[in-house]
């Protein structure tokens, strides 16, 4: 719950800081006093854009800080889901600086607006008047139904599998939307592909050939080549191999007289044994020196055929041929398993369907139990607010799509009169009728939630008397279950009040700053008076004020 709010210079205000208690505590203050100025500095320290017309002085920053104590509330789960400190007592900082930025600090750790909204949703719900729209919001129907139902534990559960569903549907829509791109170049890549299979590609094959072709364009060169070489080397009179036998007999004749002439003649051996195996080599290549024309077209073709393979998916090699290969058989295999693929995707949404079905089926038997003790608890109040005809038609109606919240559709109509139809709240109930429903709805969230503190910001407008008296009581058996302060113009209400404060306005030096102060019990009874009967206040009116407090 609040336990303070301190605001700097902020709008009228300058500097204060006020303590709240549990229970109802009242705010009250002349028209024009600075209340709005007050639920203003709240909702900036509790997420509300900002500017720099918030500031009263532009030359110096605002400060707003809000001190919540949170033990009571289990919130320590979301403290760590949003990588925050965890304190009993929490510490909400807001501060504009005069540039105009905005900066604001959970127990001074830095935050988000994002961040602090979704903490506010966790602690204070502020209503003014014009919030009684939220009436005729179906999501907050479901609230106060599925509050009564006691639905939170399940619908965490159904929301995380309706996440999940929702992340595989889109699964299954990319990988339809994949297919159906695949199913379009599936035939030309099949085309492509049955062609590189069939050319059976190696890495090495195109070098091969083209030094094979090489040797056969040129054939006749290396035929004359070769028998000139082979004449150089074995010719009796002048070869190479003759020549070579010759020094060996007379190198070998005086390798026995020195070691220098054995290592010549064992050189000269060594030559003799190369060019003989060399002569070998000639004799074998000269041998199977034949122009064959059918290989030669043969190798032509099959270079033709990588080479334009090549030039069809613009590569230079054959290694690179085959990663083109490659890839396209993963393409065509991906078609050709696709169906599997999104068979197993449609099969995953299914289970996660049928177990969100069975969740959705445990809400919605919930909600329609809840219904009829929602509609008495709801007509028993307007009742004792004067409303005594007031009826409601609550209805659900299961449908086979998945909402966020489950799979119902809600209908829920009001009749203000005895024998009157049953409409939209928004267009059968007048604005006084809507606050006194809104209260009502309030009250019945209070018992069924553990929101920490709510604001009524003048919820009474429009009623007097004995309602008022309603009211009042019903904001005091609300404060039983939480903190609750309200704003109010009526005396009746302000005196049922466990704390009062007052917001006023005070002049110095010519400068108008707005002010609150927590009222003695003194000052009550005037403050109390004075609204009973003006600025002048009667004895009776002071009478009256001490009655109302008693």
């Amino acid at each position: 719950m609040l336990t303070q709010l301190s605001i700097n210079n902020y709008a009228l205000i300058n500097q204060l800081s006020i303590d709240f208690s549990s229970g109802l505590s009242i705010i009250t203050g002349e028209t024009g006093a600075g209340k709005s100025i007050l639920l203003g500095a709240l909702g900036l320290v509790l997420g509300n854009r900002a500017d720099l017309s918030s500031l009263k002085d532009t030359s110096t920053k605002c400060i707003v800080e809000a001190k919540v104590a949170l033990s009571s509330y289990h919130l320590e789960d979301f403290f760590k889901e949003v990588d925050l400190d965890y304190e009993s007592e929490t510490i909400i900082r807001r501060e504009i600086l005069p540039s105009g930025k905005s900066r604001a600090f959970v127990n001074d750790t830095p935050v988000t607006l994002s961040v602090l909204n979704q903490l506010r949703s966790k602690l204070i719900d502020v209503h003014s008047q014009h919030q009684t729209m939220q009436l005729s919001d179906n999501s907050f129907q479901f609230t106060i139904l599925d509050a009564l139902a006691k639905n939170q534990a399940r619908i965490a559960s159904y929301q995380r599998g309706f996440l999940q569903l929702n992340k595989l549907k889109k699964q299954l829509s990319k990988l339809e939307e994949k297919q159906s791109i695949a199913n379009q170049k599936y035939d030309y890549n099949l085309h492509l592909f049955k062609e590189l299979e069939e050319a059976k590609i190696k890495v090495d094959e195109q070098e091969i050939l083209e030094e094979k072709l090489e040797k056969l364009n040129n054939i006749e060169d290396i035929k004359d080549n070769l028998s000139e070489a082979l004449e150089l080397t074995i010719n009796e009179e002048i070869g190479i191999q003759n020549l070579l036998n010759t020094l060996d007999n007379r190198l070998t004749k005086i390798s026995t007289f020195s070691k220098e002439y054995q290592t010549l003649s064992e050189r000269i051996t060594s030559v003799k044994i190369e060019i003989d195996d060399i002569v070998s080599e000639l004799e074998d290549a000269n041998e199977n020196v034949d122009f064959n024309p059918n290989e030669a077209e043969e190798i032509n073709d099959r270079l033709q055929l990588l080479y334009n393979l090549q030039k069809k998916h613009a590569v230079s090699s054959n290694e690179e041929l085959l990663q083109v290969f490659e890839k396209i058989s993963e393409e065509v295999g991906d078609v050709e398993s696709a169906d599997e693929v999104i068979n197993l995707k449609q099969k995953e949404i299914d289970d996660v369907s049928e177990k969100l079905d069975k969740v959705a089926g445990l809400i919605s038997k919930a909600r329609t139990s809840a219904i009829p003790k929602l509609t008495k608890e709801l007509q028993v109040l307007l009742t004792d607010l004067g409303m005594e005809n007031a009826r409601f038609s609550i209805k659900i109606k299961a449908t086979k799509n998945y909402f966020s919240n489950g799979k119902d559709e809600l209908e829920f109509l009001f009749s203000a009169n005895k024998g009157g139809h049953f409409g939209e709240l928004k267009k059968v109930a007048s604005g006084g009728e809507l606050s006194r429903i809104m209260l009502s709805v309030k009250k019945v969230l209070s018992e069924n939630t553990q929101l920490p503190t709510i604001i009524f910001d003048e919820i009474d407008t429009g009623v007097s008397g004995e309602v008022s008296n309603k009211i009042a009581a019903i904001m005091q058996q609300m404060s039983n279950n939480m903190q609750v302060i309200a704003i109010t113009h009526l005396p009746q209400i302000a005196a049922k009040g466990a704390n009062h404060y007052k917001v006023y306005k005070k002049e110095i030096n010519g400068v108008t700053t707005t002010n609150l102060k927590q009222l003695t019990t003194e000052e009550r009874i005037v403050e109390i008076a004075e609204m009973l009967s003006g600025k002048d206040i009667s004895d009776s009116a002071l009478t009256h004020a001490k009655e109302l407090l008693n």
